[in-house]
């Protein structure tokens, strides 16, 4: 039996009087890997927060951190590493149970905290401009790493996460799977005894969420780290943790072996009745042989989009997929007009004129860009303003406050909410919100608009199986009472499949196939697709 390393007693949280954690108790043992799952707004991310010392204090219970301090120069071990030499002086490691949130203890807890190390979901926190050895080479000094050997411990590092052939890349330019890997690279940087990672493959491919998760193995395995994982996923549950905990509405449901909890979450998951299908109307966008290239002074000639050519019913659910670095993300930014194309047409239908939306100008691309919003996978929300705030005048939209009131909870209802909800968040603020209700709030404010066509950045990419259900029902009711047309970015098969009328397949910044979403996920190998398309009772792959 290993060491108990964190221990967490009557741990209860509450924000302006709402109970978010309801008197939580449980202990992590040394090296464990533990995975909190549930629906959104359950409390995972408060309970790691509270793990990890950020934010505001529990307002009720404990956390206990049972370790072993040099009284020399302050070393942090493990509890089982007592009375062994500190690596740093070799002085005897004596042990010490820190109540973690007492204030009389603010020093042990920021000595504690520098031995931990956190992954944040749908945020890579990176330094854009910098290259990705560079990146760790920040993370080496912040611990205080001996500059004349941090180049060779950031290579150490980069080869450990399998990016080596990236050092010297710009880490702006990496795909989404790469920067998140870039990240784990940052955060080992640490030597963390504990790392928290908070929906860390929520929007990555099947295949590059499983290199991820087998590093994190790894890295656990080789240091004897300990790792504290939140997901909405079943897979990552099941590929990463040695013990579960299902927490609702606050409270531990089940703990136990990662399948016994999976099942006992997934009891009430049961598809609803098919919105049915609508007739797709008019050609709204039409892409002729879209290129783009960049020129790179480590890669040479890139070709991000390369001789793309399809064309978007109104009405239509259209999907683009591929794995991390196909291009997907750079064609979406073409469409939205973020971007220029190096070569091609970008040809998009307002009112009755056709505007190419790869010219410049406030008849072309300027004119077409109001009617077409972008979600972004990492999206952003005003953190000061309420969420009608949010929806309205902080996106520059003028209405009278009851207009305002109510055009917003019809939004917010088309991007998942349930009536209920919808009234009572409009006075909340982001903070207090949970991170699927934040996103769903951000669907919202590119719905408010009223665009034409919709992009979707990968959308349900830290969404619980019920929440993806019911985002998964806004968009095709949007569809079917209002005409609107949606692109979906994703990696999410099952979504993709259960949603899209037809897809775009690529690689390498090319399109390889197209066509009937069932058809071309049938052509897939199944580590592309990820999933069984037939299935409809499992819980979504990552």
């Amino acid at each position: 039996m290993n060491h108990p390393f964190i221990s967490v007693k009557n741990l209860s949280m509450s924000f302006s009087g709402k109970p978010v954690l309801d008197n939580l108790s449980f202990d992590i043992p040394e090296g464990e890997i533990i995975g909190i799952i549930g629906r959104s707004g359950a409390g995972k991310s408060v309970l790691m927060h509270l793990l990890r010392g950020v934010d505001e204090a529990p307002t009720g219970g404990s956390i206990f951190y049972h370790l072993s301090i040099c009284p020399e120069c302050q070393y942090i071990g493990l509890r089982s590493e007592e009375g062994k030499p500190c690596p740093r002086c070799d002085e005897n490691l004596k042990a010490i149970d820190v109540d973690f949130w007492n204030p009389e203890n603010e020093k042990l807890k920021s000595l504690i905290m520098r031995r931990t190390a956190i992954m944040f979901q749908r945020t890579f926190a990176l330094y854009g401009d910098d290259r990705v050895i560079e990146n760790v080479m920040r993370s080496l000094d912040d611990v205080g790493y001996p500059p004349d050997a941090a180049v060779n411990r950031a290579a150490d590092l980069l080869d450990q996460v399998r990016l080596a052939h990236r050092m010297m890349h710009i880490a702006r330019d990496l795909s989404g799977g790469e920067k998140q890997r870039v990240v784990l690279a940052r955060q080992l940087a640490k030597e963390p005894r504990l790392l928290f990672a908070d929906e860390p493959t929520g929007t990555l491919d099947p295949d590059t969420a499983r290199l991820v998760h087998q590093m994190l193995l790894s890295a656990a395995e080789s240091t004897h780290m300990g790792i504290v994982v939140t997901s909405h996923f079943s897979r990552v549950i099941q590929d990463i943790a040695s013990r579960a905990m299902l927490l609702e509405a606050g409270r531990i449901e089940k703990i136990g072996a990662p399948d016994t909890v999976i099942n006992h979450f997934l009891r009430d998951f049961h598809e609803e009745e098919e919105i049915s299908g609508v007739e797709l109307g008019e050609e709204i966008l039409v892409a002729r042989d879209v290129a783009k290239r960049y020129m790179s002074p480590d890669r040479g000639l890139i070709r991000a989009v390369n001789g793309v050519t399809f064309k978007v019913n109104r009405g239509e659910i259209f999907g683009l997929i591929g794995k991390s670095g196909a291009g997907k993300t750079t064609l979406s930014r073409i469409i939205a007009g973020i971007i220029e194309p190096t070569a091609g047409e970008m040809n998009f239908l307002v009112g009755d004129d056709w505007v190419d939306m790869t010219k410049p100008g406030i008849d072309q691309r300027g004119r077409a860009k109001s009617y077409i919003g972008l979600l972004h996978q990492e999206y952003d929300l005003y953190p000061h303003r309420t969420v009608l705030d949010n929806l309205t005048d902080a996106i520059g939209l003028e209405f009278p406050k009851e207009l305002a009131m109510r055009k917003a909870q019809i939004t917010l209802s088309m991007a998942g909410f349930i009536s209920e909800r919808s009234a009572t968040i409009l006075s909340q603020y982001p903070d207090q919100l949970s991170e699927g209700e934040r996103h769903r709030v951000a669907l919202a404010q590119v719905l408010i608009r009223e665009p034409s066509l919709v992009i979707l950045d990968e959308p349900t990419g830290t969404m619980d199986p019920l929440t993806k259900r019911d985002v998964k029902h806004s968009i095709l009711h949007a569809r079917k009472e209002m005409d609107q047309t949606f692109i979906l970015v994703s990696h999410d098969m099952e979504f993709v499949h259960e949603v899209c009328d037809r897809v775009a397949w690529m690689k390498g910044g090319k399109v390889v196939a197209m066509g009937d979403t069932a058809e071309v996920l049938g052509t897939m190998p199944p580590e592309d697709r990820g999933i069984q398309v037939a299935s409809s009772q499992t819980s979504p792959a990552v």
